[in-house]
């Protein structure tokens, strides 16, 4: 799966301010700036704000993150093993029981739209 808009999910912990862009200001008001609540492409806080944001929604569906790789995560429950690995804005999803995948899914789709 490919998470379209993935950088675009984390939120920012710091002050950040940009200029305004082109084609959004209105007469009048050229010289306000925009105050950043959410991280944007090309912002260096934006890769681990998202995998930040990335990881409490996986760890909320019970993953458990490996010790050795940050973006392997596993999940055990009973007989159905799941792994999910996360490769910058793309998501593995691998396991041994097809229900319990489709759910992971659509929760990822659902999370990151």
């Amino acid at each position: 799966m490919d998470v379209k808009i993935a950088f675009l999910n984390g939120f920012v912990e710091e002050e950040i301010y940009m200029d305004q862009p082109e084609g959004f200001t209105n007469v009048g008001e050229e010289q306000k700036v925009c105050h950043l609540q959410r991280s944007i492409y090309g912002l260096k806080q934006a890769s681990p704000s998202w995998n930040t944001c990335f990881d409490e929604v996986i760890r909320g569906y019970d993953f458990i993150k490996n010790e050795h790789d940050p973006c392997i995560y596993k999940k055990i429950n009973g007989s159905s093993v799941a792994y999910l690995v996360l490769y910058v804005d793309d998501i593995l999803l691998i396991g041994n029981d097809v229900k319990v995948l489709a759910i992971l899914k659509h929760g990822c789709l659902h999370s990151f739209p």
